[in-house]
């Protein structure tokens, strides 16, 4: 085998892609991460729901795990993958600038993006007062006002399920139609609904104050929550021509495996409902699936050229 070619060239530097690269560092495979330094949750100062790191800012988890994978001899490139093209059995990793690597398997953990809805303050509180997930965020906001942006499909039932975090819980349905079924839902778990457009957030001395809508009434909260739209940054994905579902997310075998054999899709590109200790799992699946996937080419390879027959000797 070629010292050119890694055995895994994993693209995405969040907690799927290193937890997948620190498996494989342990397993002796030559491996290189490639991360651009932009991810998802950078918003956000803390990280809730990860045993034994409760509470610890995302920009500190990625350091910890920087360094532990780049002491089992892990390549970390800072640097933005563009493409991926498949030759026989191998891929060909192209990078910004025009530096190539080579590579028997690629790992595609490049996460998501949220897109918000188009309302002014919205983007500006994102990740601070304005938050998505009750399972991140809803502990450390207990008991405050709560309000709901309906802008999203999802959201009366983003609202059903918040009021576990509070008694004051105000629907805002904006544009959103809502059924008879559903005002009854709201009713019955005492979640008011402030019918109307939303005109924007009301911020004061940087802190979120209130909903106000078009028609000049302001509805004071603390704490907004709102359900973005998830889209998978799947470009390096659809271009090497993996199946997706019915939704548009790449389909996975229960580690990470692709329609496309060599091709390992983990975290947030293809499951926009993993947290990142989820992440970090699905990394850690995928490292020991794919090694074993290595393994039986390396027996293929050894086996093949066992097999044979050795040169005469020529005296």
């Amino acid at each position: 085998m070629s010292k050119d070619i890694y055995d895994a060239v994993v693209v995405g530097g969040g907690a799927a892609g290193l937890n997948t690269a620190l498996l494989l560092g342990r397993s002796r495979r030559r491996v290189a991460v490639i991360d651009g330094g932009k991810p998802r949750n950078a918003p956000a100062a803390q990280m809730m729901g990860y045993l034994s790191r409760d509470g610890m800012s995302p920009a500190a988890l990625l350091e910890v795990g920087r360094k532990e994978v780049a002491g089992y001899g892990v390549d970390l490139l800072d640097a933005q993958a563009e493409n991926v093209e498949k030759d026989g059995e191998e891929f060909t990793v192209q990078l910004a600038g025009g530096v190539a690597l080579r590579a028997r398997h690629v790992v595609v953990a490049t996460g998501l993006r949220d897109e918000l809805p188009e309302i002014p303050g919205v983007r500006e509180r994102w990740g601070r007062d304005l938050l998505h997930c009750p399972y991140c965020h809803g502990y450390e906001v207990r008991d405050r006002s709560f309000g709901v942006l309906g802008t999203h499909p999802n959201a009366v039932n983003h609202a059903l399920l918040l009021r576990q975090w509070s008694d004051d819980v105000v629907f805002f349905p904006h544009t959103m139609e809502i059924t008879d079924e559903d005002r009854e839902k709201l009713a019955a778990r005492r979640i008011r609904i402030a019918d109307g457009e939303i005109k924007w957030l009301v911020v004061e001395d940087d802190t979120l104050r209130g909903v106000e809508l078009s028609e000049g009434r302001v509805v004071p909260r603390e704490a907004v929550f709102v359900f973005p739209r998830m889209v998978p940054n799947d470009a390096l994905l659809t271009g090497l021509g993996c199946a997706k579902d019915d939704m548009g997310w790449v389909v996975t075998d229960g580690v990470g495996r692709t329609s496309v054999p060599g091709v390992w899709a983990v975290g947030n590109v293809a499951d926009p409902r993993a947290q990142v200790i989820t992440a970090a799992g699905q990394g850690s699946a995928a490292g020991f699936a794919l090694n074993h996937d290595l393994l039986a080419g390396d027996v293929a390879r050894d086996v093949a050229a066992y097999r044979e027959p050795a040169e005469p000797i020529v005296r």
